[in-house]
């Protein structure tokens, strides 16, 4: 959600605030702030919308200090106002803050009874006006500090700085991601230290960092970092090189980081083909081979959203090739049933970013109640990737725009090969079976690539939804989850009302929203359901429905080109992300950040 960036530097800080903060547009935001302690005090500038308002807000009053923080937000308590955006100050103490403070409304009124104004409706403000109140009840910042972390419930990554420490920054951690970046010593023996929602935000700047875990604390200057746990204990935590993969792309030729990375599909499964089978020789490479498959009774995929729909996708080849009684949960939901469990459960994880709030929380509530969970993610150096027992990388590179392509492309697949490690550990399939299946997958890319030709018939397609209001998807097997994710991407980034079915469901209620006119996306089957969807496309074609048959045959709206099985489900992925892509592009929405939407959402 949030992006936070600090910087204890040797030299001003203002632009190298504003370049992090650019690297954390991706994260969806509605304003965007820095404070910069300069001259004795702190000098806030904020501006709502796009970070270019701020930097024209600073472009003729740049605050020249050397340590600063800057925030971009997505709103939760109180609208995109300036008021609204961070940081806030209360007194002597200036913040920024990632995730919800679910107690802020008892801390206000206790604050406001002792006649503080708080002039946000944010519960971000409220933390900083606790902490000042506790500055006058405390004998250092660290005591006054620590007993904010103990007042306050909720999720935070927090950011400080105080008036009168021109060289200190304090950070917290609680259920909201937040790194420090080690910098590299000058040749004259000078440092600087860093703080970063991800690694994107500091790449420019350090490629040593330390993760803080849930409960950290950590007092930064420029030369060091100490770092504590709830109980005010000093602990160290590791410092990691991140690879350079974690630095930020360009669109290149492209005009959006979508398309861009639609088309980069092709090259990302290939990487992350060859880190999954060897095609040479039919076997599959090490991957997870710290859980022992064989002992496995039953999977439980966890996720949301997109990933949602990848698991969803995955539960398909989990039954049919390990055999295995597999369940798909909406993470958000899972944590909070009783649901019993043997212990011998395969419980996967997946999450593009890998600190998506709601997986996370169902991850850590399953620690030791299952045989082993296993990450699916982008980033494993992510909390999510850290907690589990074993990590999947899919190996997609940094993805940009909002609407997940790539990473939903990488997700299926890792969850493929996952299917293909559990069947042979069960004996369910022969080292043939797993040769065979090998063979199909490494015709991924090459699939991915031909549908990638297929541009502009799809193209003309979006031509004929970009007016409408409404669009159903269809789709019967492999190819409903599918169809969920053309109906969720065409949401996320036209705003047009899409819907997804299993088409044999049309009958049992969603036909009565079928009349003249309304178009319905059927994605075809090629296997022996293909008889039973054409049934359905003829019951919503009487209803005088627009259609728009996608599939293999010659009488297609879109003809897709001959695949194998596996292939076909790569292909549909393909046109539901160019479909969505060119009907915002025809409505001149904002692709890469639609109105609303956060690319990581690290709240609950």
């Amino acid at each position: 959600m949030c992006g936070i960036i600090g910087i204890l530097g040797q030299t001003p800080v203002a632009d190298r605030l504003l370049d992090g903060l650019a690297r954390l547009e991706y994260r969806g935001y509605d304003s965007a702030g820095i404070a910069v302690c300069a001259e004795g005090a702190t000098h806030v500038r904020r501006a709502v919308g796009k970070l270019c308002n701020l930097e024209a807000l600073i472009a003729g009053d740049r605050p020249g200090g050397r340590v600063g923080i800057g925030h971009t937000r997505w709103a939760t308590h109180g609208g995109a106002t300036e008021s609204n955006a961070h940081p806030h100050r209360a007194g002597s103490v200036t913040l920024v803050h990632n995730g919800i403070i679910e107690n802020h409304a008892a801390l206000r009124a206790t604050l406001e009874g002792q006649g503080a104004h708080l002039r946000s409706e944010t519960d971000t403000e409220v933390a900083a006006a606790w902490l000042d109140h506790l500055l006058g009840k405390s004998r250092t910042l660290d005591e006054a500090f620590l007993q904010l972390l103990r007042d306050l419930d909720g999720s935070y990554a927090l950011a400080v700085v105080f008036e009168g420490y021109p060289d200190l920054m304090f950070a917290a951690r609680q259920g909201s991601p937040l790194a420090i970046g080690h910098g590299h010593p000058a040749a004259n023996g000078t440092a600087e230290m860093f703080l970063g929602s991800d690694a994107l935000a500091l790449a420019p700047f350090t490629d040593q960092l330390s993760y803080l875990e849930d409960g950290d604390w950590a007092i930064l200057r420029p030369d060091h970092v100490s770092i504590f746990d709830r109980g005010g204990r000093e602990v160290v935590r590791d410092v990691v090189t991140i690879a350079p993969r974690e630095f930020l792309p360009d669109k290149g030729p492209w005009p959006h980081y979508m398309r861009k990375e639609i088309e980069e599909q092709p090259e990302s499964l290939e990487r992350l083909l060859h880190r999954s089978v060897d095609p040479a020789t039919g076997t599959l490479r090490a991957m997870a081979d710290e859980i022992d498959l064989a002992a496995v009774d039953r999977v439980v995929l966890l996720a949301c959203g997109t990933a949602h729909y990848a698991c969803h996708l995955a539960s398909y080849w989990i039954e049919d090739l390990a055999r295995l009684p597999c369940e798909v949960e909406i993470a958000s939901e899972y944590r909070y049933r009783n649901r019993p469990l043997s212990g011998r459960e395969l419980v996967i994880v997946v999450s593009q970013s890998g600190e998506t709030a709601d997986t996370f929380s169902a991850l850590t509530a399953l620690s030791g109640k299952v045989a082993a969970r296993l990450a699916v993610v982008n980033v494993t150096t992510s909390s999510i990737a850290r907690a589990a027992e074993a990590v999947i990388d899919i190996a997609a590179g940094p993805e940009i725009g909002v609407a997940s392509t790539k990473a939903f492309t990488g997700q299926a697949l890792a969850l493929l090969v996952m299917a293909l490690k559990v069947g042979h550990a069960r004996d369910v399939l022969s080292r043939h079976d797993v040769e065979k299946h090998v063979e199909h997958i490494a015709s991924v890319p090459g699939c991915v690539a031909g549908m990638l030709d297929l541009a502009e018939p799809i193209r003309a397609i979006a031509r004929r939804l970009a007016p409408q209001r409404d669009v159903y998807f269809l789709g019967r097997g492999e190819n409903w989850p599918l169809a969920r994710e053309a109906a969720l991407k065409m949401k996320e980034i036209s705003y047009i009302h899409a819907e997804a079915y299993a088409a044999g469901e049309l009958k049992h209620g969603p036909i009565a929203l079928i009349e003249p006119g309304t178009p319905v996306v059927v994605f075809e089957n090629l296997d022996s359901l293909k008889e039973k969807t054409a049934s359905n496309i003829t019951e919503v074609a009487a209803r005088g429905a627009d259609v728009i048959r996608i599939g293999p045959g010659d009488d297609c709206d879109l003809r897709l080109p001959e695949t194998t099985g596996i292939g076909s489900v790569f292909a549909y992925a393909v046109v539901a992300q160019l479909l969505a892509y060119f009907v915002a592009v025809e409505k001149g929405t904002d692709v890469d950040q639609p109105r609303n939407l956060a690319k990581s959402v690290t709240v609950e």
